[in-house]
């Protein structure tokens, strides 16, 4: 909305001109994120469910009872602060709708008196996804550049719609499971969309930038970029007060949302495969598990029988780790993850 009003009234004065700019618009929106989170978050957590106790999660016992739920306060801020500042497309605004409704999906779990089935978050999972596959393919054939080489693909949409669906769902889940440690999730989360932001903003969306490495542009990376900072601003209103000891908990409303928006991060960025960058540990200590669990229950095949998962459940019941430990060596496992992979994949490109 501001952008459109500069655009109409900077003829009339002068400095409204700022709010055409993407660099200004996307500062603005970091700042009132987090400033709106840190601010509202104390203010409203008494209005939140309170946490159940996850069933055979380690050291479940110390959460119960806290607020649980907050997302759908950081990710009702997100989404009203980026109708607001956001240059959106209708592309853009479509999928910020549908994170919303990701959020209000776990939002409705969270305050149920007995939680959903897996099947039935699975399901409204696997629908969001669809929808939000369809909505970035555009009915078009997409290009896809892949790591490691100049090589690009055209892939036809039923194919796309079809991965990119399963990319989201797998997204949404991982992020959801390491949704168990303080910090944890949100944390990584922020390592991802920073990541991503920088390659959308400043790489891909930057038609010169793009040219020069051998990659597709984004024309609207910008946009795309400025939703993913904005993000980790909100994330890092919600670590205040989330940091071991957390005072409250994101709950569903907070992870499936959150995991929505990587997954949908990943596919603008046109290289799928940039998931097992900015998030491998997601993946890892998630991921895994829900490979691990449905080749059981679907196939009566076992794997890692001696791991635990969540992984994140196996290093403090098996190693001995405190949550500290958890989140400080699983972010900085992350990070190293993160810049050497990127480099290399820009460098070889």
């Amino acid at each position: 909305m501001l952008y459109w009003i500069g655009s109409y009234f900077e003829s009339f004065f002068g400095p409204l001109r700022l709010l055409t700019s993407h660099l200004f618009l996307g500062g603005l929106s970091v700042i009132l994120c987090w400033s709106l989170t840190y601010l509202l978050l104390p203010r409203l957590a008494a209005k939140l469910p309170r946490d159940r106790g996850r069933q055979h999660a380690v050291q479940s016992a110390a959460a119960a009872g806290k607020p649980t739920g907050a997302g759908v306060i950081f990710i009702s801020i997100f989404t009203l602060v980026e109708l607001i500042v956001l240059p959106a497309t209708l592309q853009s605004l479509m999928i910020i709708c549908l994170t919303f409704f990701a959020m209000l999906s776990g939002w409705l779990d969270d305050k149920a008196v007995n939680s959903w089935s897996e099947y039935k978050k699975g399901l409204i999972d696997l629908i969001l996804a669809a929808v939000a596959a369809t909505v970035l393919c555009q009915g078009q054939a997409a290009e896809v550049w892949l790591p490691f080489t100049k090589m690009t693909l055209s892939v036809p949409p039923p194919v796309f719609i079809a991965f990119g669906t399963l990319l989201i769902w797998t997204a949404i889940n991982s992020t959801n499971c390491t949704d168990g440690v303080d910090g944890l999730s949100g944390t990584l989360c922020a390592i991802a969309f920073t990541s991503l932001g920088g390659l959308l903003y400043f790489v891909l969306g930057h038609k010169e930038i793009s040219t020069y490495l051998l990659l597709p542009h984004v024309q609207d990376g910008a946009v795309w970029g400025i939703m993913a900072f904005s993000m980790v601003g909100t994330i890092m209103g919600y670590l205040w007060y989330n940091a071991n000891p957390s005072s409250l908990l994101m709950g569903d409303a907070g992870s499936r949302a959150l995991g929505f928006l990587l997954g949908v991060f990943v596919i603008k960025s046109g290289n799928p495969f940039t998931i097992f960058i900015v998030s491998a540990v997601l993946l890892v200590n998630g991921g895994t598990g829900l490979v691990k669990v449905a080749l059981l229950r679907f196939f009566k095949i076992g794997i890692f029988r001696t791991v635990r998962f969540p992984l994140h459940d196996h290093v403090r019941h098996n190693k001995g780790w405190s949550n500290t430990q958890v989140l400080v060596r699983f972010a900085l496992v992350q990070v190293m993850i993160t810049m050497v992979m990127l480099v290399l994949l820009i460098k070889v490109r």
